[in-house]
């Protein structure tokens, strides 16, 4: 190995430190994302060995792996299945949902073209209450208690209709959208954790440049965290227009150095999924779209 590339592993080690030192770490978690990234994209379906030898190369013992699976499929996320001295897991119907919901917004090559068109609906607090998650989830921002606001004209679809039926909806469009208006979305919060993720990933990214490709374990674990990494952000922002940004928002930025990075790590993790015996990929055109457009 030289230099360099002891460099891009050490770096890798520190990123391992830094999932570490976050607090309790949560395993079934990490699971997810190595099953919406690298497993469903191949059939969906994985022996227990494969999972816990990414998971050990993050540093997470294989009792701990055990354990998350079973949570995973006591709350119905995972569907298990023996096979002589094997188990095999795979993500069931509601894990794969998530997983697809999800998919658009961890992928995207940048943030959605704004028309100027606006959904905005009005509910009763106990609607409110109990429709707030769905909502974010298809796009609204909460803008107060019982006000939430979408960029964009909605079609009433994939259970909408039945969320939005107890509510003042109100379309339309605008082409004022003023510098303080930017204020009420998203969230400093949001943004700081953007600027911390370019700035504990750079380094890796820099010493990526620098050597041959990683070893295949290696990318493997690497992409795994990176998209975890990612995916705790980004679908915690509403994924505004660039329009409606703010001017120094991070985030384009950070989904540039996470496609640059993920693209450096493909081949090679790919290869350690071959060698791992899972099945070719299922819908090739649409992994390889994964990020695309999107310059490191």
């Amino acid at each position: 190995m030289d230099a360099s590339s002891d460099r891009a592993a050490a770096a890798l080690e520190a990123l391992i430190a830094r999932l570490h030192g976050r607090g309790r770490l949560r395993v079934w978690s990490l699971v997810i994302t190595l099953f919406g990234d690298a497993i469903l994209p191949r059939g969906g379906e994985a022996p227990l060995a494969l999972i816990q030898d990414v998971m050990a190369r993050l540093g997470i013992e294989a009792g701990a792996v055990r354990t998350a699976m079973s949570r995973l499929a006591a709350d119905h996320w995972v569907e298990r299945e023996r096979r002589g001295r094997n188990s095999y897991f795979r993500l069931d119907a509601r894990g794969r949902h998530a997983f697809d919901l999800a998919t658009r917004r961890i992928y995207a090559a940048g943030p959605p073209v704004w028309d100027g068109s606006w959904t905005v609906a009005i509910a009763t607090a106990s609607a409110a209450a109990n429709a707030a998650a769905e909502l974010t989830e298809n796009g609204f921002l909460k803008l107060a208690d019982n006000i939430f606001l979408c960029p964009r004209t909605l079609p009433e679809q994939n259970g909408l209709r039945e969320v939005l039926s107890d509510m003042l909806v109100i379309r339309g469009s605008s082409a004022e959208h003023p510098e303080q208006l930017r204020n009420l979305w998203p969230s400093q919060d949001i943004a700081n954790a953007y600027r911390d993720l370019l700035k504990s990933w750079m380094p890796y990214a820099f010493e990526l440049e620098q050597c041959s490709p990683p070893a295949a374990l290696d990318a493997m674990a690497a992409r795994t965290l990176l998209i975890h990494d990612w995916r705790r952000i980004v679908l915690r922002d509403p994924g505004l227009p660039a329009a409606l940004l703010p001017r120094d928002w991070p985030g384009e930025e950070a989904r540039a150095m996470v496609a640059g990075i993920y693209g450096k790590l493909v081949a090679n993790s790919e290869r350690w999924l071959d060698e791992a015996g899972l099945p070719a990929q299922t819908k090739r055109a649409a992994f390889a779209a994964r990020f695309c457009d999107v310059k490191p």
